[in-house]
């Protein structure tokens, strides 16, 4: 076994220990995928739902790992299809077209965070000196679906998650995402990365999301390498104007990374699961030069986190002026990182409440080059 090194304080280490086994808790699955299990598994959960009256389904464009294929085919068809929500908003004229481009990253804890409130309060001003805010970007994690489209009866050979999300009085209170879309009057890009509880308990998936006021293009899914429960980046462009109303187009993508791994292989919790997971991500997202990455890292060990260091390494930490935690007092769990052409701006900051979640949001000021219309 390779020798483990410490470089964070005892208490710090033996608190994540104790967050190992109680989040390792929360995976669960069906029985153990085969190579059968695989080979005759259905594409529908890799083929967006026509969720939008307005237009038929765009494709989807799947970045797929070479190996696990078994595993990733058992916890992919016990999933509902992933959900394409076009809304035409109007577009306003160029003196009304703000300045900057704000994005949001925040993991919404299956479904329990407020996030009706936080776009309330964004489209209010209240993170920006009072200036409101028309066009945003939301990178979501721990986003949820409930409805018909995720399958009830599973095959043996499927794999789930235990289903996650605060229950009161017995009832889960939550707004899943295809409904908070059509609230909000956002457009939805959503594709779920594992079902969120048993068949004859939910009828869930959860998995990364991205709402918008602006188009999405070029959608993507990037299934990662698979550790211990299948994880999907979603990654879409976004069509978007400056100041003077000249269109510009932003790649970005929503990522949550492995949280633990199981208890045989305790030594890739600190290191080598996420980072393998890390690398898939960013060669997936190599080619774009224009480019805002969010999620959580699940990085246990903050900045000093070998997974934190890797994703560093290729993109800027757009928030190192702002090192705060995003997930309980110790621990920064959650980042934003971009790839930028010169003369771009972007900087992000943590939210000081959590809006019920688990984790603090981050949001981030775009500002694009004047004159840069640059279109890829």
């Amino acid at each position: 076994m390779p020798r483990l090194r410490v470089t964070a304080p005892l208490s710090r280490l033996a608190l994540l220990l104790l967050l190992t086994m109680a989040l390792g808790s929360c995976a669960g699955r069906a029985t153990a995928p085969s190579q059968a299990a695989a080979t005759s598994a259905p594409a529908v959960c890799r083929t967006p739902a026509a969720a939008s009256d307005e237009a038929a389904a765009p494709a989807i464009a799947w970045i797929q790992p070479a190996t696990h294929r078994a595993a990733l085919d058992a916890w992919c068809s016990a999933t509902g299809r992933p959900v394409v929500v076009a809304r035409h908003i109007q577009s306003q004229p160029p003196a009304e077209v703000d300045d900057e481009l704000v994005i949001v990253s925040w993991n919404l804890h299956v479904g329990t965070a407020d996030l009706a409130g936080l776009v309330r309060a964004l489209r209010a001003g209240a993170f920006t000196q009072g200036r409101p805010v028309s066009h945003f970007v939301l990178l979501l994690q721990e986003a949820y679906r409930d409805d018909d489209s995720v399958p009830v009866e599973l095959p043996p050979g499927r794999a789930f998650a235990r289903a996650l999300g605060r229950v009161v009085h017995g009832d889960r209170v939550r707004t899943d995402v295809v409904a908070l879309a059509e609230a909000l009057g956002l457009s939805l890009y959503y594709v779920p990365s594992m079902r969120n509880g048993a068949p004859g308990e939910t009828r869930e998936d959860r998995g990364n999301a991205v709402l918008s006021t602006e188009p999405l293009t070029d959608l993507a899914a990037i299934e990662l390498p698979f550790e211990k429960q299948r994880r999907v980046a979603v990654a879409a462009t976004v069509a978007a104007r400056d100041g003077a109303g000249r269109p510009y187009r932003l790649r970005v993508a929503s990522v949550h990374l492995e949280s633990t791994t199981t208890a045989r292989r305790l030594w890739v919790l600190v290191s080598g699961a996420r980072v393998r997971q890390a690398r898939g991500l960013l060669e997936a997202l190599r080619p774009h030069d224009r480019l805002i990455v969010g999620g959580d890292f699940n990085t246990w060990f903050g900045f000093r986190d070998e997974t934190y260091q890797t994703v560093a390494a290729s993109l800027t930490d757009v928030a190192a002026g702002d090192r705060r935690r995003t997930f309980g007092r110790l621990f920064r769990l959650d980042h934003v990182f971009a790839k930028l052409p010169a003369g771009w701006t972007a900087g992000t900051h943590r939210l000081d409440e959590r809006w019920g979640s688990d984790h603090y949001p981050l949001l981030t000021r775009l500002r694009p080059a004047a004159g840069d219309v640059a279109t890829h």
